[in-house]
């Protein structure tokens, strides 16, 4: 296949992936449930967002990161940095035998609560955060994972965040020789 009908090819997987997230709205978490170890909530995905934004914490949220220990204005900036992809070379990246162990590795920390598919609603969920803005964050990834109730490994979201970033970051130096 020619670099042309396979940049073709991509471009309507990702758009086509793209789409399917954006009209699967309704499918997207409303709940997140939150751990640190022994430690877990149920979060509207709707307290994580206003968290993000203005660092205000509903009562439940706050008493589990000042129990885990966790310093809130580092979970705010994990939640909120974003990532730069470029939406073709992440579904082909995504699509490929690397792209598949990250996404089972960082399954291992954002799941669905059904703990069935995570690779899946994982892809899904980074095409979905990816397809306006060719940026990524943490927060967008939850709003746009295709379950209603998703598993949040708290503790190894910093973690997560720097995997998936480290993972993604020489993406944008392959988008950068993909569209000369």
């Amino acid at each position: 296949m020619s670099i042309r009908k396979t940049s073709l090819f991509a471009g309507l997987v990702g758009f086509t992936s793209g789409l399917l997230a954006h009209l699967g709205g309704a499918i997207a978490a409303d709940m997140v449930v939150l751990t640190y170890g022994p430690l877990a909530i149920d979060v509207p995905i709707e307290d994580l967002a206003v968290f993000a934004e203005s660092g205000e914490t509903s009562d439940e949220l706050g008493d589990l990161l000042q129990l885990a220990g966790q310093d809130p204005a580092q979970v705010r900036n994990t939640l909120n940095e974003p990532v730069p992809v470029n939406l073709t070379v992440l579904d082909l990246a995504l699509n490929s035998p690397p792209g598949e162990w990250m996404l089972d590795r960082v399954s291992e920390t954002i799941h669905p609560a059904s703990g069935e598919a995570g690779r899946l609603a994982l892809r899904s969920a980074l095409i979905g955060a990816a397809s306006t803005d060719n940026e990524i964050t943490l927060l967008e990834v939850m709003q746009a994972y295709p379950s209603p109730e998703i598993v949040v490994r708290g503790d190894r979201l910093v973690e997560t965040y720097n995997r998936i970033n480290d993972i993604l970051e020489p993406l944008a130096d392959l988008a950068t020789i993909w569209t000369q």
